[in-house]
């Protein structure tokens, strides 16, 4: 198997076997350290050797932490064709045919696991000049390969209709801004209650948006938002254009269903009518968790939880809240959310088990999982003191997002009702200041403080709607 490696050496480290080939490092037979260069030849296939698949998605998720993928692609598809290379040129052809179906086999599995980093045109160059070395060796592979092509482009027009749909989205929610020109015209509004009044309705709307938008991001995303930074590329910032857009969009959505609670529970002039709304996003959040959408569950807790809503204690007085502080419980950030992490693993449980669709829905608190990941990045070099490749670390990386793989191929099962997924997606809703002015209008300042606070949002927003 390890047919490109001179030397061998095995040492013992109280349990287990520690055996080295060559510059790739094993415990127990688990690859734990390795060169790039030895790493990069591991993943070419030959004719009777083929990478396994766990190490195929490990590598191409965090190669990009070490070098970009259409260089990893090169390299790789180069030492392919140069493997078989004897100065035969029949000979030549003779064993390309025969690693060919490999090959593409490996290339099946990027452009369907990693779709994305052909986004990239020179790995779209690459995969252009395969498909015609491949055509003058073997025409099934050849066709296996166009076949491929057609599926990676398929994939990618989808991506790109669904950012254009975000996009269009986006613009017609800031086209209609929120208003508080005046509170009594709130009434005219529609609100939440009136498109859908029932919460377990509600919960399945917002369980298809998350599954919706779950299902674009890409693996490569998590990894991305901290990988090498290509040096021919001008895009700045933490998140970098078209390497994590979709997982940024769905970071925003998060941020919307908060702010859009919020909005639903200050807007309404009566404090009968506010109660009656927390109350419905109690019993919103209580099905988000039956159905196990993690993600919907906090934006709704987060959004009951902000200052603009928290301060009003006479809405509050005319809540029963014994669910919401269940629920609140069990989204504790406390012992790093341990009560989260509970149930996370009881609905993932549930999940492998599942005999029905709906049973097999985990949507995972989306932030905390970006922080886990970032963290074991950060916490765990990705290089050892002699420059190896600390492959440990790979592997723990590769186990998070395959986790958030299985939970991203669910399909939804609950029928769309359009008129509450476009509610939910583009009304308008109030910016912070907004909702605190919006409070203070619903229930008036208890103090100086709050007093001075609202004066001061009066003045800025009246100004800021005199500039508009």
């Amino acid at each position: 198997m390890f047919y490109f490696y001179w030397a061998s050496s095995s040492r013992f480290y109280g349990h287990g076997v520690t055996t080295s080939y060559g510059e790739m490092c094993y415990h127990d037979n688990s690859l734990v350290s390795a060169s790039l260069e030895a790493l990069i030849q591991h993943l070419v296939p030959t004719v009777d050797y083929y990478p396994d698949r766990s190490y195929v998605f490990t590598f191409l998720l965090s190669s990009r932490l070490f070098l970009p993928p259409y260089e990893l692609m090169t390299r790789v598809c180069h030492l392919c064709v140069e493997q078989q290379r004897s100065g035969d040129a029949l000979l030549d052809k003779i064993r390309f045919r025969e690693v060919a179906p490999k090959l593409v086999q490996l290339l099946t599995e990027w452009t369907e696991t990693f779709p994305y980093d052909f986004r990239d045109e020179r790995m779209m160059r690459c995969l252009k000049d395969m498909t015609l070395h491949v055509a003058r060796g073997d025409e099934y592979s050849w066709r296996a390969m166009q076949q491929m092509t057609q599926r990676l482009i398929k994939r990618l027009s989808a991506l790109g209709q669904y950012e254009e749909a975000v996009a269009a989205l986006n613009v017609v929610a800031m086209e209609r801004p929120a208003s508080l020109k005046s509170k009594q015209a709130s009434a005219q509004r529609s609100d939440v209650l009136s498109v859908c009044d029932d919460p377990f309705v509600l919960a399945q709307q917002l369980t298809h948006i998350e599954l919706d938008r779950l299902s674009f991001i890409g693996p490569e995303e998590f990894i991305q938002t901290f990988a090498m930074k290509d040096p021919l590329e001008n895009h700045k910032g933490f998140f970098r254009k078209r390497k994590t857009s979709n997982l940024e969009a769905y970071v925003s959505w998060f941020n919307r269903l908060s702010y859009l609670v919020a909005t639903e529970i200050c807007m309404p002039m009566k404090k009968k009518h506010r109660a009656r709304i927390i109350e419905f996003f109690i019993d919103v959040a209580q099905e988000c968790f039956n159905i196990g959408n993690f993600n919907s569950l906090m934006a709704i807790i987060t959004g009951m939880n902000m200052s603009p809503v928290a301060r009003l204690k006479k809405t509050w007085n005319k809540v029963n809240t014994d669910k919401f502080e269940i629920l609140e419980h069990q989204m504790d950030p406390s012992s790093n959310f341990s009560n989260y992490r509970t149930a996370l693993r009881g609905a993932t449980q549930r999940s492998e088990t599942a005999h029905s669709s709906q049973e097999k829905i985990v949507i995972p608190f989306f932030s905390l999982l970006i922080k886990d990941i970032y963290f074991l990045n950060e916490g765990c070099a990705s290089r050892l003191p002699n420059g190896h490749i600390n492959f440990e670390k790979l592997w723990e990386l590769a186990k998070q997002v395959s986790e958030f793989l299985v939970w991203r191929q669910v399909v939804c099962p609950f029928d769309r009702e359009r008129r509450i997924l476009q509610y939910l997606v583009t009304t308008p809703i109030f910016t912070e200041d907004e909702l605190h002015l919006a409070s203070y209008e619903s229930e008036g300042p208890e103090n100086n403080m709050e007093k001075d606070s609202r004066r001061s949002l009066r003045s800025s927003l009246l100004h800021r709607e005199n500039r508009t």
